[in-house]
């Protein structure tokens, strides 16, 4: 958690890079090294050996090391000291936070202002933005010791974000069955689960990504009398499956009603989203919400709902903070990440954005 301040050193190496050519070889260098744990996921989610992983790992970096390549600029091409390389840089990180370069601009150095900055918020992300941009011109070693400072400081006194009061967050070990089995017994168990965790002052219990499996009238109608006679309201992620795909999505269901609360912005590529069966007419694959539903409300709380991959890159939680939201609510489904890191930088990564905006974070995850 405490070492993501590293990553905002790579705007200075890749000012340093002497051509071109040595830009794109360390863009790809820290790219992979941040989704060093994507081969052996995908190898676990299809059940295949380590090849498919390191292709995808591959492709999955081209976006960021095109944009960096071509941002990168010779010193001798600058018509003042830095400002040209400053614009591009700044031109760079932008495309890799938003859509569609975003899309797969994951380990963004910017992550780490909440770490550096925390509870400064806006102008905690501006002062990192302002860091990074110092850290392509002469002047870097000044920024990095400035940087440095912050971080030392902030690592001295750091402390997680809070749980919300009358939340709680609930963990599963369910494994890649989660979601997949909808027998009465499977839903009978979970309600258990979540009867046993609304002890006293719960009010919202947060399942992980896809634990109600496809929502359907009649899943929604057993959960309100499962919760049937307690006053929780469980928010968990579901599927909602049509003719053309289906949604990713969190529903919140309690004993007098149960409905869609969020549809994600953006599934994980290739694996959910796979926009190119709908440009050839096939359909299938989870729908992208871009910029849809950044916040929502479960009773009288704002939340700003993160499934995933969206914990991953930039727009999603930066779109959500626009809209001033009082909770945090990160939620996954990693069974198949086991042997990785990849849902340890999803827990940094959120955390570090709770603790930039000064907000309470729940998390739930499967195992």
């Amino acid at each position: 958690m405490l070492a993501l301040p590293v990553a905002m050193l790579f705007p200075a190496l890749w000012a340093m890079s002497p051509s071109r050519a040595v830009a794109a070889l360390v863009s790809a260098g820290y790219f992979l090294a941040a989704s060093r744990g994507l081969p052996l996921g995908v190898a676990n989610f299809y059940s295949a050996d380590l090849w498919p992983g390191f292709l995808l790992w591959f492709a999955a970096s081209l976006s960021f090391v095109a944009v960096h390549a071509v941002a990168w600029r010779r010193k001798a091409e600058e018509g003042r000291p830095g400002i040209r390389r400053v614009v591009c840089y700044l031109g760079a990180a932008v495309l890799m936070g938003l859509p569609p370069f975003g899309i797969t601009g994951w380990a963004h150095p910017l992550t780490a202002a909440g770490v550096v900055f925390p509870g400064w918020g806006w102008w905690g992300l501006a002062a990192a933005a302002a860091g990074l941009l110092v850290m392509v011109t002469r002047f870097w070693p000044a920024a990095a010791i400035g940087l440095g400072g912050f971080w030392l400081w902030s690592a001295a006194t750091w402390t997680g974000p809070n749980l919300p009061e009358g939340w709680r967050g609930v963990d599963l070990e369910y494994g890649q069955m989660l979601g997949r089995d909808g027998a009465l017994e499977y839903h009978s168990d979970l309600i258990a689960t979540v009867r046993k965790a609304a002890g006293k002052g719960t009010r919202v219990v947060v399942l992980p990504e896809s634990a109600l499996g496809f929502w359907t009238p009649t899943v929604a109608r057993l959960w309100r009398e499962g919760l049937n006679g307690g006053d929780v309201t469980v928010v968990a992620g579901a599927a909602v499956i049509d003719a053309q795909g289906y949604d990713n999505v969190i529903v919140a269901v309690g004993s007098r009603a149960g409905d869609i609360l969020y549809k994600e912005r953006m599934p994980v590529p290739v694996s959910m989203w796979q926009p190119w069966l709908r440009w050839t007419g096939q359909g299938g694959g989870a729908r992208a919400h871009l910029f849809a539903n950044p916040v929502v409300e479960v009773g009288t709380t704002r939340i700003a709902p993160l499934i995933c991959y969206e914990q991953l890159i930039l727009w999603p939680v930066l779109q959500s903070m626009l809209h001033s939201p009082g909770v945090i609510v990160a939620t996954g489904n990693g069974w198949w990440t086991e042997g990785t890191s990849i849902v340890a930088i999803q827990k940094a990564s959120v955390t570090a954005w709770a603790k930039l905006f000064e907000l309470p974070v729940v998390m739930a995850f499967n195992t």
